[in-house]
């Protein structure tokens, strides 16, 4: 782990332990962090020439987010990614994100705007030679958080960012195996314009089609399943 954060440079104090904590996020969403690798305090205290405590807040973090684990005797690694839980993931998406698409013809100006407007980004970041795994993670999930984001439930999209975060790792490592991105932006915009076009129950099938290929395509691509 010695070289892979030397060009971090952390000297402001005040947000040290939200920047280890984003560093460590960058090695995990890029590869250099895999699944089931330990994430040693001490060790990590010395690479980015932080007190142990800093380290320990960050971690608390990662582990929050579904990042990393915490295993009583064992201490904090790299989240693994399990099959059941993809499905299961997928499956909750598809309950809450089914909803906005039902909700489309009755939602506001503003949230339907939304939805272009993070569709748009996603395309202009799968496009960029610039955008990192993590980029194109982000913006991904953004589109579908919008979509959710049509129903006008804060609480339901509160649920949405607490379940794609379970996803983003999984994505993170599949998006590293194989740069289907491209794909998966032009399935987001046939769905856009099913939306546009009032066909709602065709967007819906779409929807639930493409949750459970995602769901599918993960598993395969990351070997949980043949």
């Amino acid at each position: 782990m010695g070289s892979m954060f030397d060009s971090l440079t952390l000297d402001e104090p005040a947000s040290t332990v939200d920047r280890v904590a984003d560093e460590l996020r960058r090695a995990v969403f890029e590869g250099e962090l895999e699944s089931a690798t330990p994430l040693r305090e001490q060790g990590l205290a010395e690479s980015l020439g932080v007190g142990r405590s800093t380290v320990r807040e960050a971690l608390t973090i990662l582990v929050a987010e579904g990042l990393a684990t915490r295993t009583p005797n064992k201490g904090v690694a790299v989240a693994t990614t399990e099959a059941d839980s993809v499905r299961d993931v997928c499956a909750s998406r598809w309950v809450l994100e089914g909803a906005g698409v039902r909700n489309w013809l009755s939602a506001t100006p503003d949230d339907r705007q939304a939805v272009h407007d993070s569709l748009e980004a996603y395309i202009s970041a799968v496009h960029s030679e610039d955008a990192t795994y993590r980029d194109l993670n982000e913006r991904h999930l953004a589109f579908h958080l919008s979509l959710v984001g049509l129903t006008g439930s804060p609480r339901l999209v509160a649920m949405q960012e607490q379940l794609v975060l379970e996803l983003k790792l999984a994505l993170a490592q599949v998006d590293r195996i194989r740069r289907n991105a491209h794909d998966q932006a032009e399935d987001h915009a046939a769905l856009v314009r099913l939306l546009d076009a009032g066909r709602i129950h065709d967007a819906e099938r779409f929807l639930e089609k493409h949750l459970s290929d995602a769901a599918h395509s993960i598993c395969k691509a990351l070997r949980l399943e043949e």
